[in-house]
């Protein structure tokens, strides 16, 4: 027992469960095709969600295990199971094909378009943790294609068409994302006087990356809020008040910005939609006006 429970923390810690956050993308279809509270396409949906958290695990693996000696050198992910000892690799190994297999039996059934997109999602991410991870810019746009693949993956598990502009916004707020999360490994590393394992890091340079923040925070704004006027979201919607929707949008944003240049937790972006209050509330309101307004047509009383 007094080795049991140690294993346990380090086989949860190792699959990354907090990292499950990024796979409620999928949902996005479920949400803006109206189907919110049908029973099969929720169900469809759960499972798809389910599918990406346990390909998405056994992807942390693979890449605690290329990054071995990296993570050894770095001042935080030094502490990660692998790298830590706190885990063998050979359980690592069988922890690995437990997820995959499991990972079998949830898609068995589902639409093959789904499964496509889900094996699409591995190999680019098997490819990434080997190789395109060292490819200035081309790392970042990588994991912004992994959030897409999880809104294409949503709209194919309920055979849905998915709006264009939800897909332009997906990667705007990705990119944003990835730009936040290497500007804050690269302060890190700098505050803990270390050099960084990862030779990408090296061509990023803190004013560069401001840069592009700026522009895709932009980018999020502008496509979210074009998309919320198009004609065919108030002819599917039968409401043109979706625009109202953008000032979460706008905070959240800012917000986030904010963190970045005042704290350090950015590193992890699923840290930071989970533990900081003021997104947390941001995100259960736009969510709360946003199913309000497509599945009521804005036609409530305080909507008026």
């Amino acid at each position: 027992m007094s080795t049991a429970a140690p294993s346990l923390r380090a086989a949860i810690t190792l699959v990354r469960p907090k990292q499950w956050i990024k796979n409620l993308f999928v949902f996005a279809p479920l949400i803006f095709a109206r189907e919110l509270f049908l029973w099969e396409p929720v169900t469809l949906t759960v499972r798809a969600f389910v599918a990406f958290c346990l390909t998405a695990s056994a992807v942390y693996i693979i890449n605690d295990m290329v990054d071995l000696e990296a993570d050894r050198a770095h001042p935080k992910k030094r502490f990660r199971p692998l790298a830590a000892r706190t885990i063998s690799s050979r359980t690592a190994f069988l922890l690995l094909g437990l997820l995959l297999l499991i990972d079998v039996f949830v898609v068995w059934g589902m639409p093959d378009k789904f499964v496509m997109i889900l094996c699409a999602y591995f190999f680019m991410n098997l490819a990434y943790s080997f190789k395109l991870k060292e490819i200035f810019l081309l790392d970042i746009f990588i994991i912004a294609a992994g959030f897409m693949l999880r809104v294409l993956a949503g709209a194919y598990a309920i055979s849905v068409h998915v709006s264009s502009w939800i897909i332009l916004c997906t990667l705007f707020i990705s990119l944003f994302l990835g730009f936040a999360k290497r500007r804050a490994e690269i302060m890190a590393m700098q505050a803990a006087g270390a050099s960084s394992e990862r030779k990408v890091l090296q061509h990023y340079r803190i004013g560069v990356l401001d840069q592009m923040l700026t522009i895709t925070a932009a980018g999020t704004v502008i496509a979210y809020a074009l998309y919320t006027v198009a004609p065919r979201t108030i002819e599917v919607f039968r409401t043109d008040r979706l625009i109202y929707t953008t000032v979460f949008v706008m905070y959240g944003i800012f917000r986030y910005m904010h963190l970045i240049h005042t704290t350090e937790s950015v590193e992890n972006p699923a840290a930071v939609v989970t533990s900081d209050f003021p997104i947390i509330a941001n995100v259960i309101l736009w969510i709360s006006a946003c199913v309000v307004l497509i599945y009521f047509e804005g036609r409530l009383p305080f909507f008026r």
